[in-house]
């Protein structure tokens, strides 16, 4: 099943999704679309699960990282036969039938486009990366190659609702030494401290410039709903020694003349 915003929708000469965890080849805790090359899942079934993907799509080459909850953003700037690009939390690229893809099992997946679609990007939502300002150096790609805030488009896909995440007191010490204004991120019911990851994604969007009429927060709770999305907390509460990764995928299309292209 694919998720699709209705922002990045309006962009004609991109396609993009979401996709949950149903449609693909795994069995047992990774059923059935798991597209995790780090999990323990066998091998054939994930890179089955790619071409699932890249069919989907009717593009032959998918550009995945190696994530490791950082706020370093690869520049896609020309084909690359690995299907591991880097070491990264990030892609950037205005390179077309490239699909670049973002691995999540409860963090947030972010992808943005610029209005007219001539440049994509995919990051990896994790507290840690937003705390370190990826979505601000995502943004500055954009600005560099002179597109301005203004014509940015984000859409925050399936990620855990902050009813779900419960953190610990330190954890709420670190993010508010940053900004005492996040303290409206943390509610406590309870003895629990409960911390929303949605809108902090959102709130680091509108930190970089980015006007709020361009951004969509999808309201999907990833570790709610264990039919739909893959979940690595809810698979630490199960005791299971290994969790699916929820792929994020966006495309820019091949055109002719892709200035010329509007946003609807």
């Amino acid at each position: 099943m694919k998720i699709e915003s209705k922002k990045l929708l309006k962009i004609n000469n991109i396609s993009h999704g979401f996709f949950s965890n149903k449609g693909g080849v795994s069995k047992g805790i990774y059923k059935s679309l798991n597209c995790g090359l780090g999990s323990k899942d066998n091998r054939e079934h994930i890179l089955h699960n790619l071409k699932i993907i890249k069919n989907k799509f009717k593009v032959k080459k998918i550009n995945l990282l190696k994530q490791i909850h950082s706020n370093k953003i690869l520049h896609l700037k020309k084909n690359n036969n690995n299907l591991r690009i880097g070491v990264a939390d990030g892609i950037f690229t205005s390179l077309s039938n490239n699909l670049i893809g973002i691995l999540t099992a409860d963090c947030a997946p972010i992808l943005l486009s610029s209005k007219c679609g001539n440049y994509i990007c995919a990051l990896h939502g994790g507290w840690k990366g937003l705390h370190k300002d990826i979505i601000k150096r995502g943004i500055y790609l954009f600005n560099k190659h002179k597109i301005t805030n203004k014509n940015i488009i984000c859409s925050v896909g399936p990620c855990i609702n902050h009813m779900n995440y419960e953190v610990k007191f330190d954890f709420m010490k670190k993010i508010l030494k940053k900004n005492k204004k996040y303290k409206k991120l943390f509610k406590k019911n309870k003895n629990k401290i409960l911390f929303n990851l949605k809108q902090f994604a959102q709130i680091k969007l509108l930190e970089s410039g980015i006007q709020k009429k361009n951004i969509e927060i999808h309201k999907n709770d990833t570790y709610s709903n264990p039919n739909l999305f893959f979940s690595f907390r809810r698979s630490v509460h199960k005791k299971e020694d290994d969790y699916g990764r929820n792929i994020s995928i966006i495309v820019k299309k091949n055109h002719k003349d892709e200035n010329n292209i509007l946003y609807k």
